[in-house]
């Protein structure tokens, strides 16, 4: 017996036929049926801000070029009184980086992201999250280019306004000055 498989084109329902839809799947939630749902953080309007600045190696004086290019692209979206916020690493180093650990190079690397709230004077910080980039720089390709993406961080923020921004937090090796703030540019308040 030969089966006669083809794609089929869905049919785009109608705003009736959608609640008809969606009345079925609660039904079959109250049934005890499982209905899966997308995560909230796909669906979001995302509103981004792209900034780059160039980093000098502060551990290290020798011949050989030194500057990291850094680009960082913060996002930021609201549902309800939630606000979520992601943000994108990109790099240019120097291709002599490439294919080392960054051990000598790096005593800590890292990027936080913020949720933040503005006002008059100082914003407040409503959350952060850190996240270890170290091994993620060293995994560079051999022009000295990668890029990285955080995970999505989620408050509850109410109804105040918000938005994102990030900071890359580089302890250089053998610089003798601990880890060094760089800010990039934060996006509109949603």
């Amino acid at each position: 017996m030969k089966l006669n498989l083809r794609r089929t084109r869905p049919v785009p329902l109608s705003s009736a036929s959608k609640k008809a839809v969606s009345a079925a799947l609660v039904g079959a939630t109250i049934v005890g049926a499982t209905v899966l749902t997308a995560a909230p953080a796909s669906a979001l309007s995302w509103k981004c801000k792209t900034s780059s600045t160039t980093i000098d190696d502060a551990g290290y004086s020798g011949p050989w070029g030194d500057n990291w290019d850094f680009t960082v692209k913060n996002c930021v979206a609201r549902s309800g009184g939630y606000v979520y916020a992601k943000a994108t690493v990109s790099w240019d180093a120097p291709p002599w980086y490439s294919g080392t650990d960054l051990s000598e190079t790096f005593d800590s690397a890292h990027f936080r992201l913020y949720i933040t709230h503005p006002d008059a004077g100082t914003d407040t910080i409503l959350g952060t999250k850190t996240f270890y980039i170290q091994d993620n720089l060293a995994g560079m390709n051999g022009s000295g280019n990668g890029s990285w993406s955080t995970s999505t961080a989620k408050k509850y923020v109410g109804s105040k306004s918000a938005y994102a921004d990030g900071a890359l937090k580089l302890n250089w090796d053998e610089d003798g000055k601990g880890v060094r703030h760089y800010d990039f540019s934060g996006t509109r308040s949603v």
